[in-house]
């Protein structure tokens, strides 16, 4: 069984300002001081020596939140770019409250976010489907490479959601993205790729 632990980075500017940050690695995506704090806290908390080995997301606010996550443990890293976040196109960077209001149709009321056909409003966006394949593609990988592992993932809000609908087979906004620097559990039968999710959405305090 493979045991993997996603953790969402730290709080960034355009967390804080309400923006569709997407794939965007430009200085406003960087972690806030409340962010590296989240960070740091989520490392006295979470015993990352456990694990044996990271793997990050290739922008800079995830690499920011492994770097302290694993400057005590220093586990192998590799960067993978499955872990990127969604990717919201042409809406990449604008403020999620004037899209909301510009397209309310491809919004959820419930949780002021994109529902599945926002693709077709926004230019280049991604699909829901597309963030979930390749994250079945890298969990599929993974396992089968280490089966008995215990592998932490450092990646995006969307991205941690992707995998947890994957563990659950569930669509659409049934699971929501998960708070900054919370840790989400999933293990996996690397044979027949059957998925649990233990755990979701744990804040370093309680």
């Amino acid at each position: 069984m493979t045991t993997f632990f996603f953790v969402r980075h730290g709080q960034t500017a355009a967390n804080k300002a309400g923006l569709k940050q997407g794939t965007i690695n430009t200085p406003n995506t960087y972690l806030t001081d409340l962010g590296k704090e989240q960070a740091r806290e989520l490392a006295d908390h979470f015993d990352f020596s456990q694990l044996d080995r990271l793997f990050v997301s290739p922008l800079v606010r995830t690499k920011q939140t492994a770097e302290i996550l694993n400057k005590k443990s220093q586990l192998p890293v590799e960067i993978d770019d499955r872990l990127l976040e969604i990717s919201y196109g042409d809406w990449d960077g604008q403020e999620n409250a004037k899209l909301m209001a510009e397209y309310p149709q491809y919004f959820s009321d419930l949780v002021n976010d994109v529902t599945e056909d926002y693709v077709q409003a926004a230019p280049h966006a991604e699909s829901f489907a597309h963030v979930e394949a390749r994250c079945r593609d890298f969990v599929a990988e993974i396992s089968k490479k280490y089966p008995e592992g215990k592998i932490g993932v450092v990646t995006h809000g969307f991205t941690v959601r992707s995998f947890a609908i994957n563990a659950v087979k569930g669509q659409g906004l049934e699971i929501l993205e998960p708070d900054n620097c919370s840790v989400s559990k999933i293990i996996v039968d690397p044979l027949t790729q059957k998925q649990h999710l233990v755990y979701y959405n744990r804040a370093a305090k309680m």
